[in-house]
């Protein structure tokens, strides 16, 4: 089952976008051409106006189209009504008439966030084969993506943060701490309340995701690349020898590798594989 089959001439000519995923807590936004990423920044999403503004300070490099995909409706009219009118370019939405191009096995109806499979999308055109996609931002979804390039689903559980965020509220003795707190490196054991609570979070991400790994692989009857992505991977991830590789902005090459499919381009012409 195909998410998209159809290509649109609204998307038109290949050329740089203004690429912006409008996610739960921060919006990502950056200049993409194919699979390249340049000047990203984050930006909370309750933030139209500073959103707006990042978008009018891409325009120096040509971008012909906003290409806009989000997970948060609540925020999204204002983002495009600032967008629209510091930038006055074209704004496309993926999943507004615009599904994601990959092909997946979900049941109708679909519902599965864009940000799952653009991510999925990414990771598939940066490393041409089965992967597991680990998106570490505030929720840490888990998913598989075939060698075909065919989007299975997954996992989703609290992220890092939201963890550390639910202790002390169920738990008024412990402590409120940040995960950008975590120290480097994480000793192995958790001599203070503080440390044990990183310890048991880090600790909570990483044996989900080799859980699933193993589960995935059993499924697929091979061992699929782990790359992970999102604002806290390398908080959750950076030393871990399960996760091959940590991509920076795979939401966005996804959104980068979504309008290369819509316009007809060719697998090696978007870079998959690469």
């Amino acid at each position: 089952m195909d998410q998209s089959t159809h290509s649109s001439s609204e998307f038109a000519a290949p050329g740089r976008i203004i690429a912006v995923a409008v996610n739960n807590t921060n919006t990502s936004i950056a200049l993409v051409e194919k699979l390249a990423v340049s000047r990203a920044s984050s930006i909370p999403s309750n933030q139209p106006d500073q959103i707006a503004q990042a978008a009018a300070g891409l325009l120096d490099s040509g971008p012909d189209l906003v290409l806009l995909a989000s997970v948060n409706e609540a925020v999204t009219p204002a983002i495009l009504d600032a967008i629209r009118h510091a930038t006055g370019l074209q704004i496309q939405e993926l999943g507004h008439g615009f599904p994601v191009p990959i092909a997946h096995t979900l049941p109708d109806p679909v519902t599965a966030g864009l940000d799952r499979f653009l991510v999925a999308l990414g990771a598939f055109a940066v490393v041409g084969q089965a992967c597991v996609v680990v998106d570490a931002g505030t929720a840490l979804t888990c998913d598989f993506v075939d060698g075909q390039g065919v989007f299975h689903g997954g996992a989703i559980m609290p992220g890092g943060q939201l963890m550390l965020d639910a202790l002390p509220m169920q738990a008024p003795a412990l402590p409120k701490l940040n995960l950008a707190d975590m120290p480097d490196p994480l000793e192995p054991f958790g001599k203070t309340t503080e440390h044990a609570m990183l310890l048991g979070v880090q600790a909570s991400a990483r044996g989900a995701v080799r859980y699933l790994a193993e589960r995935y692989a059993a499924f697929y009857e091979a061992y699929p690349q782990v790359i992970a992505t999102g604002g806290n991977a390398r908080l959750l991830f950076e030393d871990d020898d399960l996760v091959e590789s940590i991509v920076p902005d795979l939401q966005l090459i996804g959104i980068g590798a979504a309008r290369s499919r819509m316009i007809g381009m060719s697998d090696d012409e978007t870079g998959d594989g690469a």
